[in-house]
């Protein structure tokens, strides 16, 4: 086997691979033979069809599949150990559509090869990129206690002499008004909130107990149905028949409160029994959602500096035409699709590149450890959402076993782990210009 590199130009090669008689003969003659055993032919028992009919029938068949495998490997095995920086796939030649496959001749390929653009991406301590930190205000801690201390919280009536406010809940009996034989219930139960109409919701304020009030249901819930039909206590297909007013005589209101910040509360949020007081709730808690804040900030960081290098390396040229040819064949030929995305991917496929070499350079490395943690770490975040902070060992155990079941799941594992290790070892080759930012002015940034 004879395989040759010509570099056309700098971006653009041919490799050309002439495969002898030499290189297929053997896989030739045990494909055949391997044939013979399988192919079921009238007049012939299973296993007995004659060899050379075989060929007669199948030969070039079977010679062209032999004759690619041997292909595919050598092409893979010269780019490897020639470490050729091809972009995409090598792309067939025109030239191979004439190709007439004979046993005992020799076979001569020719693919086309994108090659990547030279460069040379490095940062130094002369380089300065941005890096902000996110001030935690007090209303943010005082935020998140308020959602655990809801877990502990309940609905308690109010004096008869209070007043109505948001979030409260109404009980009372209501009566179906202008209508013979109208609707008559009891215990019926109100959130003026979450009314549809801002004027009928308007009607509760400043209510107490005992108050009797006109509104509209209908109008109020927008003709929900099944709001309707739960309030007026009546079957879910007769809920529209009932679009007048209604009396209300309120005869309950109930309030939220939430739980009281005690020991009980400290052991949920974080057990063992560690957290004593008040004070050091409070430090922990704020202490947490900075933790959150500073992976938010190296986020931040590296999207900073790929513009940054980015730009300092400057506009890579690439091979267009190959490239084009590349995509059309990923998108099954349509065209527009590559005219519509083709910059978009030579903006991805640069700081792909950009990256490679960063992650080389500063010898960025990723184990199966690695891949565990940032796993727990992704079921962490998702629970970390609901509140949810301290989660199982065990449960996390299993998490993660079933994360790394999935293939594509562990690419974006990977790329994560790389892109967190590269923004550690990329914080220490530049200068940081840190900056102390108020949490909105952060997430403005990502608008």
């Amino acid at each position: 086997m004879n395989i040759s590199l010509n570099n056309i130009d700098k971006l653009n090669a041919e490799l050309t691979v002439v495969i002898e008689p030499a290189d297929y003969a053997d896989n030739y003659k045990k494909a055949i033979k391997d044939a013979a055993k399988k192919i079921n032919m009238p007049g012939f028992r299973p296993g007995m069809v004659p060899q050379g009919l075989i060929k007669k029938q199948y030969g070039v068949s079977i010679l062209a599949e032999e004759i690619n495998k041997i292909l595919q490997e050598a092409i893979f095995t010269y780019i490897r150990d020639n470490k050729v920086n091809m972009l995409g796939e090598p792309l067939s030649s025109e030239e191979n559509n004439s190709i007439n496959i004979v046993d005992g001749e020799p076979v001569t390929f020719k693919f086309d090869l994108a090659i990547a653009p030279e460069f040379n991406a490095e940062l130094t301590k002369d380089d300065k990129v941005p890096y902000y930190n996110v001030a935690v205000a007090d209303e943010m801690v005082e935020q998140q206690i308020n959602m655990y201390r809801q877990r502990g919280g309940s609905y308690e009536k109010i004096a008869d002499d209070q007043t109505y406010e948001d979030n409260d809940m109404i009980k009372g009996h209501i009566q179906e008004l202008d209508v013979e034989n109208g609707i008559v219930a009891e215990d019926v139960v109100l959130l003026p909130k979450y009314m549809k109409n801002e004027d009928q919701k308007a009607l509760f304020n400043g209510c107490k107990v005992n108050d009797v009030l006109e509104f509209n249901p209908s109008v109020a819930y927008d003709n929900n149905e099944a709001e309707l039909a739960s309030l007026l206590k009546v079957d879910k297909a007769d809920a529209l028949n009932h679009k007048g007013n209604f009396k209300l005589q309120i005869t309950e209101i109930t309030r939220f409160v939430l739980g009281p910040i005690d020991q009980e509360l400290f052991d949920q949020v974080y057990p063992g029994g560690e957290v004593k007081s008040e004070d050091e709730f409070r430090a922990r808690i704020k202490e947490t959602i900075a933790s959150q804040f500073a992976k938010d900030s190296d986020y931040k960081f590296i999207i900073d500096a790929r513009q940054y290098v980015t730009e300092k390396v400057g506009k890579l040229e690439f091979p267009d035409e190959k490239l084009k040819r590349i995509m059309l064949a990923n998108v099954k030929g349509d065209q527009q699709k590559v005219d519509e995305n083709y910059e978009k991917s030579i903006e991805e496929l640069t700081w792909h590149l950009i990256k490679e070499q960063l992650v080389a350079k500063y010898e960025v490395k990723v184990d199966d450890e690695d891949i565990k943690n940032m796993a727990k770490e992704v079921t962490r975040m998702q629970f970390a959402q609901y509140g949810m902070l301290n989660i199982p060992e065990e449960y996390l155990e299993n998490s993660v076993k079933e994360m790394l079941k999935k293939r594509e799941t562990v690419d974006n594992l990977i790329d994560r782990c790389i892109e967190l290790k590269l923004g550690t070892a990329l914080k220490a080759q530049v200068t940081l210009e840190e900056k102390t930012v108020t949490a909105e002015e952060f997430n403005k940034m990502f608008e």
